[in-house]
């Protein structure tokens, strides 16, 4: 197990905090999502695993729909 630690800005962190918030309101039970309820820790964990499955399972819809989003920011894998 690694582990990974990052800085970001205040409003990013505010930003994240809040986008989790209002994904645990509107989630359905747990068996209907992969992860249960986020933390913001366990959203970035889950994106990290997804943006690796752009190597590991590039046919995958989480490795395929990563790849989509690092090309729109400029980014070939």
């Amino acid at each position: 197990m690694k582990r990974i630690q990052i800085e970001i800005d205040d409003q990013a962190s505010e930003n994240l905090a809040e986008l989790v918030r209002r994904i645990n309101v509107n989630a359905g039970p747990d068996p209907f999502n992969s992860h249960g309820p986020l933390t913001v820790k366990k959203l970035v964990a889950m994106l990290l695993e997804d943006a690796g499955m752009v190597i590991s399972r590039p046919g995958s819809w989480e490795g395929s729909n990563m790849a989509d989003v690092l090309r729109g920011h400029g980014y070939k894998a």
